[in-house]
């Protein structure tokens, strides 16, 4: 059997689920694979100090701003030394991997390891394996776009653009975004409610913001429930905000608390409205025919992929403020919500990624 290794990184979630749909679908397609993290791989301090260091920047505002738009964006000194420095650790972790599985196909879901897998490509003898880049950002930066990579694999033209910007000669395909298997095959919304305990006619809203909570979740969660719908409040792997969301709906019958869950298919096939920052949620809720209200919270590639969301229509923008959020929220749900998005199908996205293993010789 043909074997895959997925580099992906533990900087929030998307990444795995990315690197989740690619591994699903190479095994239903005869392939055996693997997946690592990036982060993991820097080692046990510098892997913990980066993820400390990206959040410390994402907590202060305008910072990554200022690091993404005039740093990673152009591929500025100060980016591609860091990038230097993170490929010095992770290549020779990467080697043994290679020599160890001997795979045909590298699939590399996040930034960080993009150089560094075409570095581990030039020192082997020959072209051992291909190399696939997936970003689904509507702007990769320039340290996704490397050479050495055989193909970008990215899920709109105007990501396209973006990677040609770095590299004109590149190979891309434009694929359907992925989704996590429970949402080709949601619950109804009915049956939704009535696992939720949510009645039949009440408005309700998902409320979530990735697997870090960004934003001040638990007031607005509870200001949304004091207005009228009934709240979802995802918190993720914030325990803090666990805490705080636990005991807000202790005063808040409407609001309806959970950590990290699996169960999202069923919160968003039970709601009329999400209510979520920028990113593959996005995705998951156009997918099920859901009106999204975007928090402007996720500085840096959020604020393409926050343009690019209501390029593509049926979503409204919000800033993080509770007021602001409930007044938006509320507003949305007068307006009629869209129809499932058409591409959203398993597939869609197998079709696009096996046509992306023919491109290269391996199917």
């Amino acid at each position: 059997m043909p074997h895959a290794l997925l580099v992906s990184g533990s900087l929030g979630q998307g990444h795995d689920v990315m690197a989740q749909a690619c591994a699903d679908t190479l095994r239903e397609l005869g392939w055996t694979t693997s997946t690592v993290d990036a982060m993991a791989l820097l080692g046990e301090r510098s892997g913990p100090a980066g993820e400390a260091v990206f959040r410390r920047l994402l907590d202060l505002p305008g910072v990554y701003d200022a690091f993404h738009f005039s740093a990673l964006r152009p591929g500025a000194r100060i980016a591609l030394l860091a990038d230097a420095a993170a490929r010095a650790r992770l290549v020779p972790a990467l080697r043994r991997l290679v020599e160890a599985q001997r795979p045909q196909l590298v699939v590399s879901v996040f930034a960080t390891a993009t150089s560094a897998v075409n570095h581990v490509q030039e020192w082997g003898q020959g072209r051992e394996f291909r190399h696939f880049v997936f970003c689904t950002d509507v702007t990769p930066h320039r340290l996704w776009v490397q050479e050495g990579t055989d193909l970008f694999l990215v899920t709109s033209e105007v990501a396209a653009c973006a990677v040609r910007r770095y590299r004109p000669d590149a190979d891309i395909a434009v694929v359907p975004a992925p989704l996590r298997r429970p949402f080709y095959r949601p619950p109804g919304r009915a049956v939704a409610r009535d696992e939720l305990a949510v009645p039949p006619d009440a408005p309700c809203v998902l409320l979530m913001s990735g697997s870090w909570g960004l934003g001040p979740l638990a007031r607005t969660a509870a200001s949304l429930a004091a207005a009228g719908p009934h709240v979802l409040a995802v918190a993720g792997r914030n325990r803090e905000l666990e805490r705080r969301l636990r005991a807000a709906a202790i005063r808040r019958p409407r609001l309806h608390p959970f950590g990290y869950t699996d169960r999202i298919p069923t919160l968003m096939a039970a709601a009329d409205l999400v209510v979520t920052s920028s990113g593959d949620t996005c995705s998951e809720a156009r997918a099920l025919g859901r009106r999204l209200l975007l928090l402007d919270v996720v500085q840096g590639h959020g604020r393409d992929n926050l343009q690019h969301e209501l390029e593509l229509g049926h979503a409204d923008v919000s800033t993080a403020r509770p007021a602001e959020v409930v007044r938006n929220a509320l507003a949305a749900l007068k307006r009629p919500s869209p129809a499932p998005s058409p591409g959203a199908t398993p597939e869609g996205w197998r079709t696009g990624f096996g046509a992306a293993l023919r491109r290269v010789g391996l199917s």
